[in-house]
C-alpha cells in the first residue's frame, strides 16, 4: 500500500502503526494457527491456509479440505476480515517414505476468497494457488485478483502473482520456507506509481521433538525496513496444540490454541498491542473423503 492510499487510511482510522495498515493489500497470514505463531508461516503446510501463507505448503495435503477464517483487529469493525478457501489434491496419493510425508501425485490446487474492511474502505481478493511436493522439496504459486474500493472515490483493480518454496534441510526436523508476494510489482494507479506491496519472507521451522515446533522468520517489504517473527507450538496430546508468537513490525504478542475433532480443525488466536489493544482470529477447517493411495503407509508429522 503506497502513499496515497496510506494517507487516506490514516484519515479514516487515525494514526496507527504500519502493521495495522498492512492488513490491507499486502500479504497477511490466514488461519488461527499462523496468527497465534506471530504469522511466522512461510514454513507451515498441510492445511488449506497454506494457499494464502505459502502455496508451497499445499503440496503435503492429501485429502480435500475447506476452511473458514475470520479476524478482527483491535475491536474495530472496519478492520474485519473474512475468508473462505478450498484445497483439492490431484491424482493418487503417493505413500509416505522414510522421512517424507505422503503427497498428491499431481499436486494440490486451491482457491480462496477474502474481504477486508468496511463501508469507507474495503478490499476484495480472489486467488487461485497450486502446490507440488517432490521428495523433500515443495514449490507453489498463486495468482490474485485484487480490488481496492473507497466510498465515493471508486475502485482500483490489479493482478498480483506470488511464488513460494519449502525444503526439508533435515527430514522431520528442520525446514526452510521462502515466499515472495507480488513478484510482478502490480500497479494500482499511475498517480505516484502506486503499487501493491512486494514482500519477501524467509523462515525456519525446527522440531526438536514430536511435541514441539519452533519457528523463526524474517520479512522485508521492498519499500520498508525488515521485521522478525517467532513462534512456538506445543502439543501435549496429538489433538491439542498450544501456541505463542511475536512479530516485531506490529509489536504484537500473540497466543492461541488448536483442537482437532475427527475431520474438523478449530484454531483460535488472540493478539495484544500495547497501544491498540486486542485482536482476535478464528478458523475452522474440514477434511472429507479418503485419500486414494497406491500403498498404505503412516504419514509422519510435518510442520
Amino acid at each position: 500500500m503506497q502513499k496515497p492510499l496510506r494517507s487516506l487510511i490514516f484519515l479514516l482510522f487515525g494514526a496507527a502503526p504500519a502493521s495495522l495498515l498492512a492488513q490491507g493489500n499486502g500479504p497477511a497470514g490466514h488461519g488461527g494457527r499462523a496468527q497465534a505463531l506471530g504469522n511466522a508461516s512461510a514454513t507451515l503446510g498441510g492445511e488449506v491456509w497454506a494457499a494464502a501463507n505459502n502455496p508451497a505448503g499445499l503440496g503435503s495435503i492429501t485429502r480435500p479440505t475447506a476452511g473458514l477464517y475470520f479476524e478482527n483487529r483491535y475491536l474495530i469493525p472496519s478492520l474485519n476480515l473474512a475468508a473462505v478457501a478450498v484445497a483439492l489434491p490431484l491424482g493418487e496419493v503417493a505413500p509416505a517414505a522414510t522421512g517424507l510425508p505422503a503427497r498428491a501425485s499431481r499436486g494440490v490446487v486451491a482457491a480462496e476468497a477474502q474481504r477486508f474492511g468496511g463501508a469507507l474502505y474495503s478490499e476484495l481478493r480472489l486467488g487461485v494457488a497450486y502446490g507440488y511436493r517432490l521428495g523433500g522439496v515443495s514449490i507453489g504459486g498463486r495468482l490474485d485478483a485484487l480490488q481496492v474500493s473507497f466510498q465515493d472515490l471508486g475502485s482500483r483493480r490489479a493482478l498480483a502473482a506470488s511464488l513460494g518454496g519449502q525444503a526439508d534441510i533435515l527430514p522431520q526436523r528442520l525446514t526452510l520456507g521462502v515466499h515472495l508476494y507480488n513478484l510482478t510489482q502490480a500497479r494500482l494507479a499511475e498517480y505516484q506509481d502506486e503499487r501493491v506491496p512486494t514482500v519477501l519472507r524467509a523462515g525456519l521451522a525446527y522440531r526438536p521433538g514430536k511435541q514441539v515446533l519452533l519457528l523463526a522468520e524474517a520479512e522485508k517489504d521492498v519499500e520498508h525496513e525488515a521485521g522478525l517473527k517467532a513462534g512456538v507450538e506445543y502439543q501435549p496430546v496429538p489433538a491439542v496444540a498450544v501456541r505463542l508468537g511475536y512479530a516485531s513490525l506490529s509489536q504484537q504478542a500473540s497466543g492461541g490454541v488448536g483442537v482437532r475433532a475427527g475431520d474438523f480443525q478449530l484454531d483460535y488466536a488472540a493478539g495484544w498491542h500495547s497501544a491498540l489493544g486486542l485482536s482476535q482470529y478464528f478458523s475452522l477447517g474440514w477434511q472429507w473423503g479418503a485419500a486414494t493411495t497406491t500403498a498404505k503407509a503412516e504419514t509422519p508429522v510435518s510442520p
